[in-house]
């Protein structure tokens, strides 16, 4: 309502203006000129506060907008009729003026009409799509075409639907990824428990180190889960200090000595003395422990992993390198989606949770950096830290 009002203050102000100017006005001509369209304003306003009362409850756009336009009609033509009325149009005159009006009245709605009905049936696609998705349909689409504002909606919802039913599909995956991780472990756990109870185990130590090997990857993928979550939710709390990023690369290597012993695979680590940067110690770790995991899983058994650490003046980069098969070209794109393997090889029998690069990369992001799959030849991951520039030297 303000807006009308202010739009009607300053169409008058912009009428008697261009009255004054132009015309030449007397005093007896200014007193009428200004009685006319202060009464034309005020005819204005009223019918302007009408048609946004009788807009809002008429179920039919094209309706409103013939409504609207009838409504600009009367009021151009009551200004007109008042203005000869009052002033210097003779009778015949004025009947032929208003003459013209009717058959101006008649060709606006025709082009109203004609306006309203491709707004309409793109509007009606549009509310039908929205139904569709609230009865559960992801796949419908308006295909609403339209540069103006109308088809911007309509391009932002169907962008909107299009990103619901990619997460739906990746939650469906998702859950049967983890129902499958879920489902192996338990039922070796409860098929050693079973032969424990029964006394069939042949060898009882050895169905209990297979129980803890479960408990162990069911514990790790829990954990794995916990932290993808929170860092899908923007919840993950980094602590950061002052670390030095090659004492982690060598705390990491220790950690999956053991791993890297049973394939006979050695790491071996290029690294300036320190290389300090400011992040999370326990996060950086994890990171470097699951990137290091994944290179020793998929190496042949007696090559090497390597992990290069090269410092710049504002970032340092990190390589992870195997001499296994690598990453093929379709799958760099994906290699950071939850439970995707690199290859088919890469199975779960071959252990982890298929999180390991999703939580890697959403460490490093938080982190303010970034990280990479690299071509051949082997496995090459790449991963990119601001450097702390005061604690360099």
């Amino acid at each position: 309502m303000k807006a009308v009002t202010w739009a009607l203050v300053a169409a008058l102000a912009a009428g008697l203006l261009v009255a004054e100017i132009a015309m030449g006005l007397t005093n007896s001509e200014r007193l009428k000129l200004y009685q006319v369209f202060g009464a034309t304003a005020l005819g204005t306003l009223m019918v302007a506060l009408a048609v946004l009362n009788v807009v809002p409850r008429v179920k039919s756009l094209r309706t409103s907008l013939q409504v609207v336009a009838l409504s600009a009609v009367v009021v151009t033509g009551g200004s007109v009729a008042i203005a000869a009325t009052t002033m210097f149009i003779e009778p015949h005159d004025l009947q032929i003026v208003l003459v013209a009006l009717v058959l101006a009245v008649g060709l606006g709605g025709v082009v109203a009409a004609s306006v309203a009905r491709p707004l309409t049936t793109d509007l009606s696609a549009l509310s039908d799509t929205a139904r569709g998705v609230a009865a559960g349909d992801l796949s419908v689409r308006s295909g609403v075409e339209r540069t103006d504002e109308l088809g911007k909606a309509a391009a932002a919802f169907d962008e909107m639907v299009e990103r619901l039913e990619m997460s739906e599909r990746e939650r469906s995956y998702l859950l049967a990824a983890i129902s499958h991780d879920l489902r192996t472990p338990l039922a070796s756990m409860q098929a050693a428990v079973e032969a424990l109870q029964d006394g069939l185990a042949p060898d009882p130590p050895a169905y209990l180190r297979g129980l803890s090997i479960d408990l162990a990857h069911l514990r790790t993928l829990v954990d794995d889960l916990f932290v993808m979550s929170r860092l899908e939710a923007g919840s993950y709390e980094l602590t950061r200090t002052d670390v030095d990023l090659a004492e982690l690369a060598d705390e990491a290597v220790e950690a999956v000595a053991p791993t890297a012993a049973q394939r006979r695979v050695k790491i071996l680590v290029d690294a300036p003395a320190r290389t300090w940067i400011s992040a999370d110690p326990v996060a950086i770790g994890r990171v470097l422990r699951n990137l290091l995991v994944n290179a020793i899983r998929y190496s042949p058994d007696g090559s090497e992993v390597r992990v290069s650490l090269m410092p710049g003046d504002s970032q340092v980069e990190v390589m992870v390198i195997d001499q296994g098969q690598g990453f093929a070209a379709e799958v760099r794109g994906t290699a950071f989606d939850p439970f995707v393997r690199a290859e088919e090889s890469r199975n779960r029998d071959a252990g982890g949770s298929g999180l390991g690069l999703t939580i890697a990369k959403g460490i490093i992001e938080a982190h303010g950096g970034d990280i990479e799959i690299l071509g051949g030849p082997g496995g090459r991951v790449r991963f990119a830290l601001p450097v702390e520039p005061t604690l360099s030297n």
